[in-house]
């Protein structure tokens, strides 16, 4: 068995700079595409970004996840007092759910970053949503880190929203740890999840902890690694960490009976059936290390923590447009990942997330947008944690930056210094609803225009529009019926701007040209509208058999499908 500690040294240790070296590093040329540049031998940045871990966690809606957000952050000594999604009187929300619908529905709507040292590292945490209509935010974040928190739930195992994101993971190459939470309620049993979770993603689990007791009757874990037993005391509400105390194999077995014993013959049975944690194939992406525990009495989460730490990649070179590796000591480039209005109520303003992946990063350094070819001043950037934030005057990467007043900037971006380089865009999920939205009172005709403007350029819905119903009445396609309800929360608590919805009959959306535009016109069960933003001619489509009809008899018409995650 590989230790999590030992690799987590060897990672360190490669490409870093010793304290022995004297006098000036030899030079050496490192190629990026089709230009090359001078650097030193072991550079700084290399040896920072062995000390990034950029990673998000995932799961099906309730599985836990902003829980678990805050309680690594807690163990972290990142906050003093976890929260909690549960509204109870005198409990604050979670730091990482910070819009008002958020901390009034108790669901995570849009991702955050949250930024923390630990262990001599720096985590870089991207909280997504776990709700499957905000499924095209969790995609872009997963563009911005190099390794996942797969949560489970005890009792409910692999749940329809984990199996898209874990399939999300697969597609981009992100290693996956996952973590069964809720082992203090009742629930399923260990050996039948890890079955479950080989046989229906194809994912050889190897735990890195074993729980002692059945989910519902939970005493405590025993490390694979050290043979070490640990019991866990909740604190009042969860809301500190939990009291651990250790013991050893034979004070375990005297003290606990028959479940350790139990537990100690299934540790037993995984060690025969070579259950152990491997590092070539947890990066490739054909194992996935286990642990056990329980986020909101915060049982298991330090071994989780020290989990990610150890076994997370560090940032490796990102492929650009042309398939070629971009390496993390060339000169600085990022990706937008996301952008987010209005986060300070008090200011007003507009913020770009932005994932490092090669380079140092100095505020107020000069970058250039890759769209447009003009120069980005980054005079106001800004280390992100939820919605608190503060000055960053250096970055790494793997780090996130928040870009203040990035009015230029869209989710899909690539910003970059002196070597010119341009990343994959973003692509959009498949829309399955589509609403025209109208403002409620006309002389707030403006707000409404520059709020709709906003929530298309951040991504929280697609806007549509046509000749036939001008820009008055644009038309929202979402992944699911909830964006609406953040569009007309946002144009009304942001904008000032009062809408109502007008619900379409369609369903399924294709790319299509101008031809097949025409073709179109006057179909029955159909409609060509245009994508705001990238200028696309998207058919709608009232369901899959009018579809079906409308290709069949009009072969010749190029209907797309869009990518789905999405469809």
């Amino acid at each position: 068995m590989l230790y999590p500690r030992d690799i987590r040294l060897a990672q360190v240790a490669l490409g870093g700079p010793s304290d022995d070296d004297e006098g000036v590093r030899p030079q050496v040329t490192v190629v990026a595409g089709e230009q090359a540049y001078q650097r030193p031998a072991g550079t700084e940045v290399a040896a920072e970004a062995g000390r990034r871990r950029a990673f998000a966690v995932i799961s099906h809606p309730d599985a836990g996840k902003s829980t678990l957000t805050e309680a690594l952050a807690l163990h972290a000594s990142a906050i003093t007092q976890a929260g909690a999604v549960h509204g109870k009187a005198g409990r604050r929300g979670v730091t990482s759910d910070w819009m008002a619908m958020e901390k009034d529905r108790g669901i995570s709507i849009t991702s955050a970053a949250l930024r923390f040292d630990y262990d001599g590292m720096v985590l870089n945490l991207l909280d997504t949503p776990g709700h499957a209509d905000f499924s095209e935010d969790t995609y872009r974040v997963l563009e911005a880190v190099d390794c996942a928190i797969m949560l489970l739930d005890s009792a409910k195992g692999l749940e329809p929203q984990t199996l898209k994101l874990f399939d999300v993971c697969r597609n981009r190459h992100i290693p996956v740890i996952t973590f069964v939470n809720k082992w203090d309620r009742p629930g399923r049993e260990p050996l039948e999840l890890l079955d479950e979770i080989e046989q229906r993603i194809g994912l050889r689990p190897t735990p890195l902890n074993w729980p002692v007791g059945i989910a519902g009757d939970f005493h405590g874990l025993i490390d694979r690694n050290t043979g070490e037993f640990t019991r866990f005391t909740r604190t009042p509400g969860g809301a500190d960490r939990a009291i651990e105390e250790q013991l050893t194999a034979e004070e375990a077995a005297a003290r606990e009976g028959e479940v350790y014993t139990t537990a100690r013959e299934e540790l037993d049975l995984l060690t025969e059936i070579g259950a152990d944690v491997d590092m070539e194939s947890f990066l490739a992406g054909e194992s996935s290390p286990v642990l056990f525990g329980a986020a909101l009495p915060n049982f298991g989460v330090r071994r989780l923590l020290e989990s990610l730490v150890a076994l997370a990649p560090a940032p490796a070179p990102r492929a650009d447009v042309k398939d070629e590796p971009r390496p993390v000591d060339a000169p600085f480039s990022g990706l937008v990942f996301k952008v987010q209005a209005n986060m300070d109520r008090n200011h007003r303003d507009r913020v770009a997330f932005v994932r490092v992946c090669s380079g140092r990063f100095e505020r107020g350094m000069v970058l250039t947008h890759a769209a447009t070819g003009r120069p980005f001043a980054t005079k106001y950037a800004q280390s992100m944690f939820g919605a608190d934030r503060e000055t960053l005057d250096v970055a790494y990467p793997g780090d996130v930056i928040g870009l203040v007043n990035a009015n230029a900037l869209r989710p899909g971006d690539t910003l970059y210094e002196e070597l010119s380089v341009e990343f994959p865009p973003i692509p959009s999920f498949a829309p399955e609803h589509f609403a025209v939205v109208r403002s409620k009172d006309a002389s707030k005709h403006k707000q409404f225009r520059k709020g709709i403007d906003q929530l298309a350029t951040e991504g929280v819905v697609q806007v549509l529009s046509s000749d036939l119903r001008g820009d008055q009445a644009p038309v929202l396609a979402a992944v699911g019926p909830l964006q609406f309800d953040v569009v007309l929360n946002r144009l009304e608590h942001e904008f000032g701007a009062r809408a109502e919805l007008d619900h379409l009959g369609y369903t399924i959306a294709r790319r299509t040209d101008a031809e097949g535009a025409a073709g179109l016109a006057g179909v029955r069960g159909s409609e060509v509208l245009t994508r705001r933003l990238d200028g696309a001619l998207l058919a709608l489509f009232t369901d899959k058999w009018r579809l079906a009809a409308i290709q069949r008899d009009h072969a010749d018409i190029l209907l797309e499908t869009l990518v789905a995650g999405t469809d």
